[in-house]
């Protein structure tokens, strides 16, 4: 039998990024896409003009980005994030979002929803330079003084377990800028409800776009 093919997360470098306790349980890595699919990844990723964090049903992935979101549904992720916190992902519902183009109006300090366990952040922006949008570990709701920070550049990884505390957030830019967002959520009905909610947001920005 032919072994499975390695798809483009290299959960080894995810593995071994470095773990923070405080303020809130968080992982900062790179290296966490495959040299060999970068180029391919960098062509199938989607372009999605709406601002904003997309659900999967509402675009169709091709190539080597669906190849990617078929890793993240087979389940590797959560194995290798409980291991790092401490905590159990394995069985939670998951949701997956993608971002293609920013607007001003995001990135503003957050310590997301009740509702979701862990959220990881996948870049996936080649070259990026700007100093704008780089994510930032808060100690509260201002994007100054930050503890650490992270560009988005195609690799690069944020993940973190959601309390009052996890305060995090980016200064405002607009344009192109790459993320895959995997959220792990309480219960079947919070991910149903979350979904629902994510549709919606989606369809109203399209309504008011034009």
């Amino acid at each position: 039998m032919a072994a499975p093919l390695v798809g483009p997360l290299d959960l080894e470098a995810l593995r071994n990024g470095t773990f923070r306790a405080e303020p809130y349980p968080h992982l900062i890595a790179s290296g966490c896409l495959r040299a060999e699919w970068l180029a391919a990844l960098r062509r199938d990723f989607p372009r999605l003009t709406r601002p904003g964090y997309h659900p999967l049903e509402s675009f169709t992935p091709t190539g080597a980005f669906a190849a990617l979101l078929d890793q993240i549904g087979t389940g590797a992720l959560e194995p290798v994030l409980s291991g790092v916190f401490g905590m159990n992902l394995v069985g939670l519902p998951r949701m997956v979002t993608v971002h293609f183009t920013a607007s001003e109006r995001e990135g503003r300090p957050h310590t997301d929803g009740e509702r979701k366990v862990a959220t990881l952040l996948i870049y996936m922006h080649p070259g990026w330079v700007s100093a704008e949008g780089r994510i930032r570990v808060l100690s509260g709701p201002a994007l100054e003084p930050f503890l650490a920070e992270l560009g988005p550049e195609e690799g690069n990884a944020f993940a973190f377990l959601r309390s009052d505390r996890s305060w995090h957030g980016h200064t405002p830019v607009r344009g192109e800028r790459r993320v895959v967002q995997v959220t792990w959520l309480r219960d079947a009905e919070a991910a149903m409800r979350k979904r629902r909610a994510g549709m919606f947001a989606w369809w109203l920005k399209g309504l008011f776009s034009h």
